[in-house]
């Protein structure tokens, strides 16, 4: 809830706010599975949106979808509202815009190949370093070649490229392998049939369209359906590391700025780590270090504060810690690290608080205006504004077919890229290599009729000569003087003409 300018998360003895300057500093949301962290997700979320600070969120349930209708009155609600001593509480909706990867729950999401690179391309295919590497090749070959990746089947054709051209570009970049290429390949049909050839190609998301507000200066907050994305760990974890990358990437430097331009909840937060290659987890270390100074706040939202890799938990100045179940010796050591976390409140034990918070309760600690993290407190989440549970197909439809970006992303765009341009080149191959052929038959053909017309010449000489060496020798005499004489007559015959033309 947006109170005194300020976010205000929770209640105990007193107040506990986030202050907006400070917000950019990232922060975490832990807790075991049912003790409250989608309430605190979206109180949270509503209080940006009042800041005018707008949001991206991923949906796994669906119950985060219910922050476009206003929440409903009723007992319990009252009890909360009267218990934390909240004056002037409103039920409102917020702006919110849906996207969906697979265009079925909100406005299309998509990406071109070239843009998610290989790297990440690389872990969605799972590939291993050998194959990784003659992705980052293809890339490579694609890129001096002026050839764009748009959508997968640009990626197959110029993997297969590569593959048919191998021994060229072994030369130049080391050894591709076709056991390499056709794993790729098949990778990629595994991509396909989970539903890839939506995520990949155009028209391209715009983040400028992430970071508007309303009307009413509230920003929006923008909700990605995901209950079919996650299906897919892998291809949900590197989507949203994908959009982490792209903001980086693109956003000028900001400094410290007064709240900031915009939040991003990433949800089921461990899959980002699992199995992420080391120089992988070097560059998202890198993000999230360096992107706060352009202005976005990252909040990781998980189980526990071990899921995540120590250099990025230590950039988390904000923190919500819910109840944590220590049924085993392992999980108390994840609330003894989670606790430890925490600046300590002499008021109680941290480590023994975890596991006795209730649903709702949490432990709170934020930075304070210097940059400080305060004392630990044990606290009530605020109730949200919004509506609990999910919303009906008709208010997601309605949302989604009024909204001013409707048209801009229902659109389907097939540019020319690489598959036409390797396509248009492998008829025009085809076309030079049938007229190679045609030169060669026709020279073929020359070769063997002039060997034929030499064969029968000689065949001709042959001949004569048999049927001379055949005549008697009186005609071999009356032939040689017939010879003589016409040879006399054509030298009598051309002086004669020479003699007449003198004359």
């Amino acid at each position: 809830m947006y109170s005194d300018y300020k976010a205000w998360i929770g209640k105990s003895d007193k107040r506990v706010f986030l202050e907006p300057k400070m917000a950019n500093r990232h922060g975490l949301v832990a807790g075991a599975t049912g003790t409250g962290k989608t309430i605190t997700l979206k109180v949270l979320a509503e209080s940006f949106s009042e800041m005018g600070v707008p949001v991206f969120l991923a949906d796994i349930k669906g119950d985060l979808a219910s922050l476009a209708s206003p929440g409903v009155d009723n007992e319990n609600m009252q009890e909360r509202i009267k218990r934390f001593g909240i004056e002037n509480f409103t039920y409102k909706s917020f702006p919110v815009q849906f996207w969906d990867v697979f265009g079925e729950e909100g406005l299309p999401v998509k990406t071109t190949i070239s843009e998610m690179g290989p790297l990440l391309l690389s872990r969605i295919l799972n590939l291993n370093d050998t194959q990784t590497g003659i992705l980052n090749i293809v890339f490579r070959v694609a890129d001096e070649n002026g050839l764009l990746l748009l959508d997968l089947k640009d990626l197959r054709a110029m993997i297969q490229y590569v593959g048919d051209n191998s021994k060229e570009y072994t030369l130049k970049y080391g050894n591709i392998t076709a056991q390499s290429i056709g794993a790729i390949l098949r990778s990629l049909l595994t991509l396909e049939d989970q539903g890839g050839n939506y995520f990949f190609g155009e028209p391209e998301l715009d983040f400028k369209d992430w970071m508007k507000c309303s009307e009413d200066g509230r920003g929006y907050i923008n909700i990605l359906h995901s209950a079919k994305l996650f299906l897919n760990p892998a291809l949900y974890s590197t989507f949203l590391l994908w959009m982490l990358s792209e903001l980086f990437e693109n956003l000028p430097e900001e400094g410290d700025l007064e709240q900031p331009k915009m939040v991003f909840f990433f949800d089921e937060a461990h899959l980002l780590f699992e199995d992420a290659p080391k120089v992988l987890l070097n560059k998202i270390e890198q993000v999230v270090r360096l992107i706060r100074s352009k202005g976005v706040g990252v909040y990781f939202v998980t189980q526990s504060p071990n899921d995540l890799p120590d250099e990025i938990l230590g950039q988390l100045g904000n923190r919500i810690q819910h109840a944590l179940r220590a049924y085993t010796p392992a999980d108390r050591k994840k609330v003894v690290t989670a606790a430890e976390t925490f600046r300590e409140n002499p008021a109680f034990d941290t480590v023994e608080a975890i596991t006795q918070l209730s649903t709702g309760e949490a432990l709170i600690s934020c930075l304070d205006e210097k940059g400080s993290p305060s004392i630990v407190e044990r606290a009530f989440i605020l109730p949200p504004q919004s509506q609990f549970g999910t919303i009906d197909d008709d208010l997601r439809k309605q949302i989604i077919t009024n909204s001013l970006l409707f048209n801009k992303y229902s659109r389907i765009i097939d540019s020319e890229s690489a598959y036409e341009m390797l396509t248009e080149k492998g008829q025009q191959d085809l076309e030079e290599q049938k007229l190679q052929e045609e030169k060669q038959r026709l020279e073929k053909e020359r070769l063997v009729e002039e060997k034929a017309r030499e064969k029968e010449q000689k065949e001709l000489e042959k001949l004569r000569n048999k049927k001379s060496s055949r005549l008697s020798p009186v005609d071999r005499v009356t032939n040689s003087a017939m010879s003589a004489i016409g040879r006399e007559i054509g030298r009598s015959l051309i002086r004669g003409i020479l003699g007449s033309l003198k004359r």
